[in-house]
């Protein structure tokens, strides 16, 4: 109706204008564009008696009405036609006509359990969504969590049970259609579970839920934390995720940011195969969002969420996107690549999510290092260790990093070499140790969080 109002508005004004600025058009035909299509003229011309009989003021009247009509209806397609996003205000996302606010993420950035039988072929609806509003932080231990796990039949999960006791999870077999939770079919990788658990727990979430890959360990996870995905999940700043309502679990900006995919790019490349067909893509996922010029977030899909962020979006659009997950001629690799650089615009509505990587740290995992200089340092000193241990490898390929000098070989300089860098070694490895644990004790104070990634802080906020 709005629109409708809109162009009727706009009808009449130029309407007006119209018989403002030609007087003279009572003598004419009823349209004025019919001076310009012969046709029009002589379908007119035929009625030509009765033209003739009107008054001047009837005359006028029908050709106000008739150019009201034709603007109008021009008016009405035109803004049908044309998407009027907000840069500021609450934006309009998907296939509903629903207004979500989704504030700024804080902080320094560039900016299988048996699942839920839908219709085939859900339809878009309109709804009201409500906006996100940052929750409010409270003791820790009074967050529930759940963490879901993606998995295959071979994979050994044996490790959460064992490191992280009491901790809800809920674990997908994609692989095992018999398995008590499982996906509805094995596609997407990890996005198709991950929908899933929203779908059919849409109605009983817990404060945080965390999207994990299966695997403890792996080069995704972040370096400080021994790409450990155990000491992540208990480092995990639970106050941070009910404020921002979504976070990416990996602070390291390679690979995906500061710009990773370009929609508008033909060019193919082995790390980015799903840049080709993002353009169509967008248009099918969101069709009244206009297509950003990039895509960046740290890879690779493990991220947390918090309930008000999940419900901020209606149930109807997880289950849009797992039908198109399902019904996409895309392969499993390419539909779920498509997504892995799509969650975080799906939850913040922002293209790109790349808070600086000293930021990430301190605020998620409350691992504070004082800045971006001393990060820097660090990083410094974790190249270091990684280039002697390489060099040490070359002098003996069998070694283990515990070894002392390899007496076998009687070489003086050999054993010199190896000697002097296994001194650098544990000077570079004491300083490691050092600032890690300085940036952890740091870490505990909200205050020096607020301070270092740039936010207000006031006496008694947990954040």
């Amino acid at each position: 109706m709005p629109t409708i109002t809109r162009a009727i508005a706009i009808g009449c004004t130029l309407g007006v204008v119209c018989l403002k600025t030609r007087p003279a058009i009572g003598n004419t035909p009823p349209f004025i564009l019919t001076q310009r299509f012969p046709a029009l003229r002589r379908l007119f011309s035929s009625h030509q008696i009765l033209w003739s009989g009107l008054t001047m003021h009837a005359k006028k009247l029908i050709q106000f009405l008739l150019m009201v009509i034709i603007i109008m209806l021009l008016a009405f397609f035109y803004s049908l036609a044309v998407p009027t996003p907000s840069s500021n205000g609450p934006q309009t996302g998907g296939f509903e006509d629903t207004m979500i606010s989704f504030p700024a993420p804080t902080g320094p950035a560039v900016s299988r359990h048996g699942h839920t039988e839908y219709d085939e072929q859900p339809t878009p609806q309109r709804a009201r969504v409500i906006a996100f509003v940052p929750g409010s932080p409270k003791p820790e231990s009074n967050y529930s969590k759940i963490m879901v796990i993606p998995r295959m039949q071979e994979d050994d999960i044996a490790w959460i049970s064992r490191e992280l006791p009491g901790l809800d999870v809920s674990v997908y077999v994609a692989n095992d259609p018999n398995a008590s939770q499982h996906p509805p079919k094995n596609k997407g990788h990890e996005v198709m579970i991950y929908l899933t658990y929203l779908i059919d727990n849409y109605e009983n979430l817990p404060d945080i839920v965390l999207f994990m890959h299966s695997h403890r360990w792996t080069h995704h996870n972040n370096a400080f934390l021994g790409f450990d995905a155990s000491q992540m999940i208990r480092a995990l700043n639970g106050a941070h995720v009910m404020r921002a309502g979504y976070v990416n679990m990996r602070c390291h900006w390679s690979p995906g940011c500061p710009e990773w995919l370009h929609p508008s790019s033909m060019q193919d490349s082995l790390a980015k195969q799903e840049q080709r067909v993002l353009k169509q893509c967008w248009r099918e996922l969101f069709p009244f969002d206009p297509l950003p010029s990039f895509l960046a977030q740290p890879c690779c899909a493990q991220f947390a969420l918090s309930r008000d962020r999940i419900l901020s979006l209606p149930r109807s659009r997880y289950v849009f996107y797992r039908d198109w997950i399902m019904r996409t001629p895309l392969s499993d690799y390419i539909s779920g690549r498509i997504w892995e650089y799509s969650w975080q615009y799906l939850f913040t509505h922002q293209a790109a999510y790349c808070p600086a990587e000293h930021v990430c740290y301190c605020d998620t995992f409350g691992v504070c290092f004082g800045g971006e200089l001393p990060y820097g340092k660090y990083l410094e000193l974790l190249s270091s260790q990684t280039k002697i241990n390489e060099e040490l490898n070359l002098l003996d390929p069998n070694r283990r990093v515990e070894q002392g000098p390899n007496i076998s070989n009687p070489d003086p300089i050999r054993i010199e070499t190896e000697t002097r860098l296994r001194a650098q070694l544990t000077q570079v490895e004491a300083e490691l140790n050092t600032r890690k644990q300085e940036a952890q004790h740091r870490g505990t104070d909200p205050q020096l969080r607020a301070e270092e990634c740039g936010r207000p802080w006031k006496q008694g906020d947990g954040f």
